[in-house]
């Protein structure tokens, strides 16, 4: 089985809420659920979310549409994403984040087949060379070397954003990366800022009317017919987050080197 778990919360530190904020109507996550389920290599799909009151609206309003949820720690998504896959025992996982309101469920099936037709442990198409636009990632992991991640991981980065253990260490894994056959890389997709939302928002209404199934390739598309779209969220950078956890990470570390220096 291959189980696709998206992650979402309501306490985003950038955009609170972000998750349940409406586009065309409806909130965002279920914008992305409706694209998710369009990829045919999918089995089953959970969202994790966490314990915290905070998401109880989120698991409500995703319940209500039929959504499987889970729930989890806050702060540790990797104990969150394997306690899902413990209790199913998939053969694969494909990891999701719900931030991607653009996703394209293509590019889904894309990187699942990738992956298994090369036999990989890990599989990413934001691992070395990025070439789709940020907001279309997709992560395929083997369950049981999602475990042994789950077991071996210390890092606070590792815990938090789940995989990063699995590309520190490749001498561990089998990793494969996927890339486009054009370079998307500086076009930003995903949801973590006000303005990135207005971003999604017009492309929902450009394109959602007239064909609620449209593609990276027709957002592309668009763009290139109204580039002021594109200069909307030009000024953020990919993974913000990631990099900030590995800063504060950093400075924990720092910090705690120097306590043992001057206890020395």
């Amino acid at each position: 089985m291959i189980l696709a778990i998206l992650q979402a919360r309501m306490s985003s530190s950038r955009l609170p809420g972000k998750v349940l904020k409406p586009v065309l109507g409806w909130p965002m996550i279920l914008r992305q659920i409706e694209r998710i389920r369009q990829a045919r290599r999918i089995d089953r799909l959970v969202m994790a979310t966490s314990t915290d009151v905070s998401d109880d609206a989120l698991v409500q309003v995703s319940e209500a549409q039929g959504v499987e949820c889970a729930r989890g720690s806050l702060d540790d998504v990797l104990d969150r994403y394997y306690q899902v896959a413990r209790k199913l025992e998939p053969a694969h996982v494909v990891r999701l984040t719900g931030d991607c309101p653009l996703l394209d469920p293509e590019v889904v099936d894309e990187v699942i087949a990738f992956h298994l037709e090369g036999g990989f442990d890990y599989t990413s198409n934001a691992l070395d060379k990025l070439t789709f636009p940020a907001g279309l990632d997709v992560e395929v992991v083997r369950f049981e070397c999602l475990e042994r991640a789950w077991r071996e991981a210390r890092l606070p980065s590792e815990r938090e954003h789940v995989t990063p253990y699995f590309y520190n260490h490749p001498e561990l894994f089998r990793l494969g990366s996927h890339c486009s056959e054009q370079d998307l890389s500086h076009m930003r997709w995903t949801v973590d800022e006000p303005e990135d939302l207005e971003f999604v928002r017009r492309v929902y209404e450009a394109l959602y009317p007239a064909n609620a199934s449209f593609r990276m390739r027709d957002v592309v598309a668009l763009v290139e017919r109204e580039p002021a779209l594109a200069l909307i969220n030009s000024r953020f950078d990919r993974n913000e987050g990631y990099k900030r956890s590995l800063h504060q990470e950093q400075q924990l570390l720092a910090g705690s080197h120097a306590t043992r220096t001057i206890r020395n």
